[in-house]
């Protein structure tokens, strides 16, 4: 049986071997972070990120914290659109808000959203990064996501939820996302985010997503289920049917211990 230890050097092997590989972008997903917010902090904010629509890698990272989080999680399956109840005043904050925070961002329809508890928390997400004036990958990867979201159907809004960050925020204006999520069809349950400067930022932060130049914005998206806690990367303009098989293995995820 392998040791923690043995599994901890195996991803900072891992971690290194992305570090300095030059791979090319030919496969939809990328690298999957599971069952812990250190996890994420950890997995998405390396240097790893760089190489990230590179060749399948799964990175099993929440091994030192799965039971810290685990304890925090219900003991029953959770549904993937569970409501999000804030905890008690006399009870510590989740691991997972504490790391996301709850900094006040804005929709396409000027409505004022808490970034965790208004768009993640109790939600199943795809989550991506872009500017409405882009004239490179932009639209491309958010045509793949109008893909998804015809495939999904009814199920958008219910049990999956879209988040297209802009790394644009002050040209990006609520009424310029409007205009742009229309040209997208995009239905309830599409949300495209803007705010204050600093807001957006931060927000992209704690996703690795930010960029201090647009035109280096990212493409790839994030894919997590965030009752269960399991999180993952894929190549944005990769062939929207297999976008769709990493969703539903995110989807279909399950509490540790309810599989």
């Amino acid at each position: 049986m392998v040791s923690l230890a043995e599994k901890v050097e195996s991803l900072r092997s891992l971690e290194h071997s992305f570090a300095h590989a030059d791979l090319k972008p030919s496969k939809p997903h990328c690298v999957m972070t599971r069952r812990s917010t250190k996890s994420i902090k950890a997995c998405i904010t390396t240097k790893a990120r760089r190489a990230l629509c590179a060749a399948i890698v799964v990175l099993s990272c929440g091994f030192s914290a799965l039971a810290q989080l685990k304890a925090s999680q219900p003991s029953t399956p959770a549904s993937p659109t569970q409501p999000c109840q804030s905890a008690p005043a006399d009870k510590e904050m989740s691991p997972a808000k504490k790391y996301f925070t709850d900094v006040e961002l804005v929709n396409q329809n000027g409505k004022k959203l808490r970034f965790y508890s208004d768009l993640l928390c109790g939600k199943v997400v795809i989550i991506n990064s872009f500017f409405a004036t882009c004239q490179g990958s932009c639209l491309p990867m958010n045509r793949n996501l109008e893909k998804l979201q015809e495939a999904l159907g009814d199920r958008v809004g219910k049990d999956v939820y879209i988040i297209s960050i802009s790394v644009d925020p002050t040209a990006d204006t609520p009424a310029n996302l409007k205009e742009y999520a229309n040209k997208l069809h995009a239905r309830p349950g599409w949300n495209f985010i803007t705010g204050e400067k600093q807001n957006v930022e931060l927000a992209l932060h704690k996703l690795g997503q930010y960029v201090s130049d647009k035109q280096d914005h990212l493409n790839i998206i994030i894919i997590g289920n965030e009752p269960t806690g399991l999180w993952k990367k894929a190549f944005a303009l990769a062939r929207a049917d297999e976008l769709l098989k990493v969703l539903e293995s995110v989807l279909n995820d399950r509490p540790p211990g309810d599989k």
